[in-house]
């Protein structure tokens, strides 16, 4: 997959594409992507919003999820719990969702959040229902 199709995956979500998610690789085993910090994204203190860390996590863990459907099928988040363990206040953070179990019915995505340094900022496990067409 080139860095044209990574973003192509982003863009069948409008609303990733407006926070500014970016991919770096994807593959049924493993995506990775990022968000920039920005002063726009942050809470008081220049912390990075704790909806836009989770979102970031949605978005990455969705096309986890999204490369593991079976053919002509989708999918949508029913269940997402995000632990925050540092905030972010500068660089990017980075998302590497792993699938956990891939069903007929849902497939389970965890997803590591680290700052640029590879220090864990949050810990994402959510649900994806595979919907048939």
């Amino acid at each position: 997959m080139t860095a044209v199709d990574h973003q192509q995956l982003v863009g069948l979500m409008p609303f990733a594409v407006s926070l500014g998610v970016q991919i770096d690789s994807a593959s049924t085993e493993e995506v990775c992507g990022h968000l920039d910090w920005a002063p726009q994204r942050c809470t008081a203190g220049g912390v990075l919003h704790g909806g836009a860390v989770m979102a970031l996590a949605d978005s990455i863990g969705a096309i986890c999820a999204f490369l593991n459907l079976p053919e002509g099928a989708h999918t949508a988040t029913i269940e997402s719990k995000t632990n925050f363990f540092r905030a972010l206040r500068e660089g990017a953070l980075h998302a590497v969702s792993r699938p956990l179990h891939v069903g007929r019915t849902n497939i389970a995505v965890q997803t590591e959040l680290l700052d640029d340094d590879g220090r864990r900022i949050g810990h994402t496990t959510q649900t994806q229902a595979v919907l048939s067409a």
